[in-house]
């Protein structure tokens, strides 16, 4: 497979508003919607869900505004989530940034062969909840079958994103149809706290067990940010995210809110992953659960795809950014970011072998890859905050303007660190667990370049990684902390 180290930038395909959104929707519409039945039913009633969507919806709008804001403000700055943590505050938050982006992209990858070999378990036993070694062995199969073709050139590969998103959204579409055609209000109304089922909790409680789930299957909503460079127009990046937003916001409610209206809460808890194929099939009878079944792999598919995409793609900018080793950043022939992509599928090929002794690898996977993704959101979030307060980029920008993005950038802010609380603090250290030693990476990148390692704060902040990641070692090693 061929390279290139010429730093010259290459002529690339341009995408349109449409693959943009789509870019965006498929990455957030994957495996996570399929699991929501079950997901919420195990933690509350439909009073709850309304209020967590409330919450997840406002709070996850705020930050499509924070991406849309910047794309205006900072039109210069393009691969979104890292390049907005480096601008904001350094090279070490940059670097941090990304690779917790990255990191959370594994994870999730991870999670979507687990959830299509746990999908296939439901006809052959062999693959089990997806983590057999059939299981390993068929995904393991399908990384290297997908990593060929991305090699061949991104813009195929989103072309092919966009075409999937549609069929595995029709799916989507006729589940909510269907289960609100046979809607139940005796079951609804029983359902609509849920208390008489069994102790969930009191109502924050409920919300707060949620909020995991919530953000999980809102990762993507940076998609179009991290294409920027690839955008036909500047404005498109940020108009494509909040599309893709609110388009998913829909589905993702109307899927809650609809199989509440035909199962009762202790059916949807103990219905087994992935969900919407249970529930279905409660409905329609056998020919359900084919239905859901390929609409689950062929959604799956079209997630790990777009997610691939975007895992190589914020690691190879930052290596030709200086700020990751310069090995990184290499193409090949059709212009594919290749060492990065390889350095991904390998990765993902490490976490597949290591859910063979997960004793829940499907929600490890899900709750790991989105608290990874909080560094990246709250760094981004909080770049936008400081723009308002600080005027940087306001420049002959009425003050209204102004006033309503530094009251956005700092709800989302506040969004993303109520979401780390609701993350605990087992994964936090988890986090810490995989920044510690990668920042050997940026230690590596700045000595190829003969600049400075730290800064003093920089210095601080990575000693707090460092300690961070010795605790969550210590604690996984001695068994404290349980994976």
């Amino acid at each position: 497979m061929s390279t290139e180290t010429d730093p010259a930038p290459r002529t690339v395909a341009r995408m349109s508003l449409p693959t943009l959104t789509a870019m965006v929707v498929g990455g957030m519409v994957g495996a996570g919607v399929f699991s929501l039945p079950a997901r919420f039913g195990v933690a509350t009633g439909i009073l709850g869900s309304l209020i967590a969507w409330a919450i997840a919806g406002t709070g996850m709008l705020m930050l499509a505004f924070v991406f849309q804001n910047l794309a205006i403000r900072k039109p210069d700055l393009d691969s979104g989530v890292y390049i907005y943590a480096k601008a904001g505050f350094g090279d070490y938050a940059g670097f941090n940034s990304a690779i917790g982006f990255w990191a959370s992209s594994i994870a999730g990858n991870t999670f979507y062969w687990v959830f299509i070999t746990a999908t296939l378990g439901t006809f052959f036993d062999g693959f089990g909840d997806g983590d057999t070694v059939l299981a390993v062995a068929l995904s393991t199969a399908g990384v290297w079958a997908f990593h060929t073709m991305i090699a061949r050139g991104i813009r195929d590969a989103a072309i092919i994103n966009r075409i999937v998103t549609v069929f595995k959204i029709i799916p989507i579409l006729v589940f909510i149809v269907v289960l609100f055609v046979n809607f139940d209000a005796e079951v609804f109304a029983d359902n609509w706290t849920a208390y008489d089922y069994g102790d969930l909790g009191g109502l924050n409680e409920q919300v707060r067990n949620t909020m995991l789930i919530t953000t999980f299957v809102f990762i993507g909503i940076e998609g179009a940010s991290v294409y920027s460079r690839y955008a036909k127009r500047r404005k498109d990046v940020g108009r494509a995210t909040v599309l893709g937003f609110l388009s998913v916001l829909s589905i993702f409610a109307l899927v809650t809110l609809s199989s509440y209206s035909v199962v009762p809460q202790p059916e949807l808890a103990d219905t087994r992953q992935p969900s919407m194929i249970g529930v279905f099939e409660s409905v329609v009878g056998e020919w359900g659960e084919v239905f859901i079944s390929v609409a689950v792999i062929v959604s799956v598919l079209g997630a790990y795809l777009a997610w691939t995409l975007m895992a190589a793609e914020v690691m190879y900018v930052p290596a030709r950014s200086d700020d990751f080793p310069a090995f990184l950043g290499r193409e090949n022939a059709h212009g594919t970011p290749i060492t990065a992509l390889v350095v991904t599928s390998l990765a993902v090929q490490g976490l597949l072998a290591a859910t063979l002794l997960l004793t829940d690898a499907l929600n490890f996977m899900l709750d790991l890859s989105t608290s990874l993704a909080l560094l990246p959101y709250f760094l981004a979030a909080a770049y936008a905050l400081k723009l308002g307060l600080t005027g940087e980029a306001y420049d002959g920008v009425p003050a209204a303007v102004r006033r309503r993005e530094t009251i956005v950038g700092g709800a989302a802010t506040a969004y993303t660190l109520f979401l780390f609380d609701a993350a605990g603090l087992k994964f936090v250290l988890l986090m810490t667990v995989i920044l510690a030693p990668a920042t050997l990476l940026y230690v590596k990148a700045r000595s190829e370049r003969g600049q400075r390692l730290f800064t003093p704060t920089e210095v601080a902040v990575c000693a707090v990684v460092v300690l961070g990641g010795l605790i969550g070692a210590i604690g996984l090693w001695t068994g404290r902390i349980t994976i």
